[in-house]
């Protein structure tokens, strides 16, 4: 188990209660492009990822392009239904 992966936090895009694990492979095995803003006030983020990532896995992290909110709040429909018929198998 990762050192902060138990940890949770409301998230602002999702508008519900997430944990650092979640946030560390949200962005289709990257990190949530909003990790660091959002986790920075509980530890330090940026150094956690820069030691526990690839240096090419770091490189692909910060040169995301962010996607625009319509395709975010689709991704996130699909993800949040994925959940939920999971839940229920």
């Amino acid at each position: 188990m990762r050192k902060y992966d138990h940890l949770e936090m409301r998230c602002p895009r999702l508008g519900g209660e997430v944990t650092f694990s979640y946030c560390r492979k949200e962005g289709g095995g990257l990190p949530c492009q909003r990790i660091i803003t959002c986790w920075s006030p509980f530890f330090p983020i940026e150094q956690y990822l820069r030691e526990t990532m690839t240096a090419d896995a770091w490189d692909a992290f910060v040169r995301q392009i962010p996607k625009d909110k319509v395709t975010t709040i689709i991704e996130l429909i699909e993800e949040a239904k994925k959940r939920a018929k999971q839940k229920n198998e």
